[in-house]
């Protein structure tokens, strides 16, 4: 492990240097990839540093415990101790950091989120989860960007997509794909009774160009006019956009932009992103169960999370962790249990022997 750390503390040194050259200054693109490879090396070089000024204390304090003075011999035995605690841990958090990076963490991500079972209920939930994702964006300095909307009557929606652009969106929003279930007395039912709903959450990173090959004569592009709330010019203006990509099947449509170019632009990282999801499904297909995270597949078809209101309980199914700061969650306070997937994924890969 230590030659590994020390190989990246070679290359974070050899980033440094070429970072202060004239040639990487003139280049935009290399200087941006630097940067982000010197984030990610950062971390590691630096508990590296204080891992090996720990090691020097301890064998300065392990020295001193053979001193002939009998209370300093008792402290330097505390310290050793402690030291020997503290380096223990620091190996530990060096072997997280030591696990292969999802390489899709720092993208922008699309997400979809669409009523399933349970009519306007599970719309009215769908709206309720889009406003949860909002707030939580809002907190975490990300930005989002609607694409298109499905309302209904009372509010909700049969369907929303939307981008969340920010470095490390992916990141953040990867553990929020599956269904999600919601128990609770819906505002149309007049006598009290509780009713179970599902909404389904897809989020797919958005990928770029050169990873999804799509040919012209594989695309139907169809413009229309948009519909739904934006003001006027939705009737005048052919701004909508609807692509039909032949050899797959998949439509994308998008709407909210006042732009054709912009929502032609939008509609296309929606469908590379959905390609992209396809052909990294039948990869996850084809590999075996027992190597599956312990956190889920990533599923759309799997329940994730169960939301019921009469107990103000929020269960996350696949590592059995229950939340009760249910107003807070859905204000967007979604950090707890996000970072205990993140942990729990951590631990799985560490113990199938992946550092």
């Amino acid at each position: 492990m230590e030659a590994r750390i020390q190989a990246l503390a070679l290359r974070l040194e050899e980033i440094d240097a070429l970072l202060a050259s004239a040639e990487i200054a003139a280049d935009a693109a290399k200087m941006r990839d630097l940067l982000r490879e010197r984030k990610q090396l950062e971390p590691i070089a630096t508990l590296y540093h204080a891992y090996r000024v720990a090691a020097e204390e301890l064998s300065e304090a392990e020295a001193m415990t053979a001193e002939v003075d009998a209370e300093i011999a008792a402290l330097a035995k505390e310290e050793v101790l402690l030291l020997r605690a503290r380096i223990e841990d620091m190996k530990q958090e060096m072997q997280v950091l030591l696990l292969p990076r999802d390489p899709l963490d720092d993208r922008n991500v699309i997400m979809e989120i669409r009523a399933g079972a349970g009519g306007e209920e599970a719309a009215l939930f769908a709206a309720d989860l889009f406003r949860m994702y909002t707030m939580f964006a809002d907190t975490e300095g990300l930005r989002i960007e609607p694409i298109s909307r499905n309302e209904t009557e009372l509010g909700g929606f049969r369907e929303i997509s939307f981008m969340v652009v920010g470095e490390g969106a992916y990141s953040h929003l990867k553990y929020e794909s599956g269904v999600h279930r919601v128990q609770r007395i819906p505002r149309t039912e007049s006598q009290g009774r509780i009713q179970t709903s599902t909404v389904t959450v897809a989020v797919l990173p958005e990928v770029e160009d050169v990873q999804i090959d799509i040919s012209p004569s594989d695309l139907e592009v169809e413009t229309l006019k948009s519909s739904g709330a934006g003001g006027q010019h939705i009737n005048k203006t052919e701004s909508a956009v609807r692509i039909y990509h032949k050899p797959s099947g998949l439509v994308v449509f998008c709407q909210e932009e006042r732009s054709q170019f912009k929502n032609r632009d939008k509609a296309m990282r929606m469908l590379r992103a959905k390609l992209y999801e396809t052909e990294q499904k039948k990869k996850a297909d084809s590999v075996s169960a027992t190597r599956r995270s312990q956190v889920g597949t990533g599923d759309r078809s799997e329940k994730i999370r169960t939301y019921n209101y009469p107990q103000s309980r929020i269960t996350d199914h696949r590592i059995g962790m229950a939340v009760y700061r249910f107003d807070s969650f859905l204000n967007g306070d979604i950090r707890e249990l996000t970072d205990a997937l993140r942990a729990a994924e951590v631990a799985e890969r560490m113990k199938s022997g992946e550092a």
